[in-house]
């Protein structure tokens, strides 16, 4: 089984954590949102994962490539990556990492966390991974037969079709099959909305009378800005509290604070006068002095002084002193 993770350029709507850090890699609950990810998706899975393909901007780095494949080196797989330079779109994306492209395969988007718990139908050809929503007008949804196959794949229906959304989440029992269709996809030019698109492909798979069917998720969290990643950060506390989780690491200095679960706190974190929780990541290295932070998601040697913070989201590094309550502060960033 292989993984395949597109993970296209830095994100925009995640300004300014990512203009110093791809957005795979900021920490949910003290690890990379794709480090989680490839993680849920090998639990789910229940195989061996052989490699692990990441689709990476060059622009990224050699330090951000180590760190993909240190993840990938984590899970006893082999770590894979390759270049999409020019933003083409999903198609395109994965037919960067066409040698990776053979065989049994999971195709996953790096800014969407899943909890999930079922069992792969091995009758199908694909499964594609939804959510129940309450806004299907705002996603691309999937249509089933009567022997509950996906049959339709619609961006966005202005009427209703069903309320199962794409996630952006594939399984393939060979993902050779696709590399084929997308293969025909660019040789041909078939763009839609300027871009060559996964469904292009999909689609033609399944005119070609391939078995498709939904593998629904029980929760689908989404990193795209601010609010709903820190609203993520929290819905992943609860979940791995719940679980049995260890979060506080255990060498946390604590002077006249108090932590109040679930949090995420990491080595060499230092509390003084503060209050913690419900629902903070505290990245390594962190300092809080006379603070109160609650619903809020910082990365590793922040110092904070001062504060009553509530829906926050600070970078590496980055120094706060006041009376600020919601804020975004990218790596280095300094309030005094």
């Amino acid at each position: 089984m292989k993984i395949i993770v597109p993970m296209a350029g830095r994100g925009s709507r995640l300004r300014p954590h990512t203009l110093t850090i791809p957005k795979p890699l900021i920490p949910i609950a003290g690890k990379p949102i794709v480090h989680r990810l490839v993680e849920d998706i090998a639990g789910v899975l229940d195989q061996k994962i052989d490699e692990i393909a990441f689709i990476i901007h060059e622009s990224f780095g050699k330090k951000v490539e180590e760190d993909l494949l240190a993840i990938a080196q984590k899970l006893g797989s082999q770590g894979r990556i390759y270049y999409q330079n020019e933003a083409l779109g999903t198609g395109h994306a994965i037919m960067c990492a066409k040698e990776s492209l053979t065989g049994p395969a999971v195709i996953a988007y790096a800014d969407t966390l899943i909890r999930a718990d079922f069992d792969l139908d091995q009758t199908a050809d694909s499964v594609i991974w939804v959510k129940q929503v309450d806004q299907p007008e705002a996603f691309g949804v999937i249509n089933l037969n009567e022997a509950n196959e996906i049959v339709e794949l619609v961006e966005k229906p202005k009427t209703f079709v069903s309320d199962l959304a794409v996630i952006g989440i594939y399984y393939f029992k060979d993902v050779a099959v696709l590399r084929d269709e997308l293969q025909h996809v660019l040789d041909n030019n078939i763009i839609h909305g300027g871009e060559y698109q996964i469904n292009d492909g999909i689609k033609q798979m399944m005119a070609k009378g391939m078995k498709f069917v939904p593998g629904e998720v029980d929760a689908w969290m989404d990193c795209g800005n601010k609010d709903v990643t820190v609203e993520t950060n929290s819905r992943m506390l609860n979940f791995l509290h719940n679980d049995g989780e260890h979060l506080v690491d255990y060498g946390v200095s604590l002077e006249n604070s108090t932590i109040i679960p679930p949090c995420y706190i990491g080595e060499d974190v230092v509390l003084i006068n503060s209050i913690v929780g419900p629902n903070v990541s505290l990245g390594k290295g962190t300092h809080l002095t006379n603070t109160k932070i609650q619903n809020s998601l910082v990365q590793t040697h922040v110092h904070i002084k001062n504060a009553k913070l509530d829906n926050a989201m600070i970078g590496n590094h980055a120094s706060f002193d006041g009376e600020f309550k919601s804020i975004s502060l990218g790596d280095y960033s300094v309030l005094e």
